[in-house]
């Protein structure tokens, strides 16, 4: 499934695969490290709209075609739209970056983030939107705005102080470097590394594991987490109190309830 191109057309920018439950958001520009030019940040906002809105997508991978996961904004594009007046960097974090960091954080599934390879700014901060990061260990990130004189975008501010604690998330953007993959790791950054060989196998295990999980339950966990993280206790119980009562009528945990008192396994159908 996903966008469709004619023998003789240019190859799509982000491509969709849909299977068992699991869609699969490939950024398609390997020849460019998967760099987001306007063409692919704007196909990318509707491919991850239409995996968040698919009630039959029940996990979804984000990784990359090629050597590189995602490089982040394409510069080249950059510098000829700085040249030719256009409306600067701002309008495009609005219109494209910020839709996709929001809806890969706040879908009402889990999300994996394949990274096979560099993810280096916008890239880097959209790994950071998924619940899971596999890494390969040649892979790594770079927090490379300082790099090029630019704030930071994609939600890296938000993600990364909580991933690796604030003093060491200003070190990282202030000082941009490549983290290699086993130091992803250390930091939290990375929830697996895994060799090039293991990769296609660990991705399709977690996610396959997650697609035929408690859907409902996963989105509510989301959701009340990024909750907490900017609530007081008392407010988070109370949206914790609203998610149990919600996931409590739902037909999977019906299902499992009637599972455990048969002692059987339950089956999730992730409504």
């Amino acid at each position: 499934m996903g966008p469709m191109t004619s023998p003789d057309a240019a190859p799509a920018p982000v491509l969709l695969h849909v299977a068992d439950g699991v869609g699969t958001v490939t950024l398609n520009r390997p020849d460019a490290m998967n760099s987001l030019d306007l063409q692919t940040k704007e196909v990318l906002v509707s491919v991850v709209a239409q995996v968040a809105a698919d009630p039959e997508i029940r996990c979804v991978v984000l990784t990359g075609a090629g050597r590189a996961f995602c490089a982040g904004q394409d510069l080249k594009e950059h510098i000829e739209g700085l040249k030719s007046g256009d409306e600067g960097l701002g309008a495009t974090v609005r219109a494209h970056y910020n839709p996709v960091a929001l809806a890969l954080a706040t879908m009402d599934k889990p999300v994996v983030a394949a990274i096979n390879g560099v993810a280096a700014g916008a890239g880097a901060s959209m790994a950071m939107a998924a619940d899971f990061r596999i890494m390969v260990d040649t892979a790594g990130m770079n927090l490379a705005f300082a790099g090029i004189a630019l704030s930071c975008d994609t939600g890296s501010s938000f993600w990364l102080p909580r991933l690796v604690g604030m003093a060491k998330a200003k070190e990282l953007l202030l000082l941009p470097r490549t983290v290699p993959a086993a130091e992803c790791l250390e930091l939290g950054l990375a929830t697996s590394v895994v060799t090039a060989g293991d990769f296609p196998g660990a991705v399709a295990t977690l996610a396959a594991r997650l697609a035929s999980g408690p859907t409902r339950a996963y989105g509510a966990m989301r959701r009340a987490v990024a909750f907490s993280a900017v609530h007081d206790l008392a407010e988070a119980l109370e949206f914790e109190a609203d998610r149990m009562n919600d996931t409590g009528y739902s037909a999977d945990h019906m299902a499992a309830v009637d599972a455990f008192l048969a002692k059987q396994k339950p089956v999730f159908h992730g409504r």
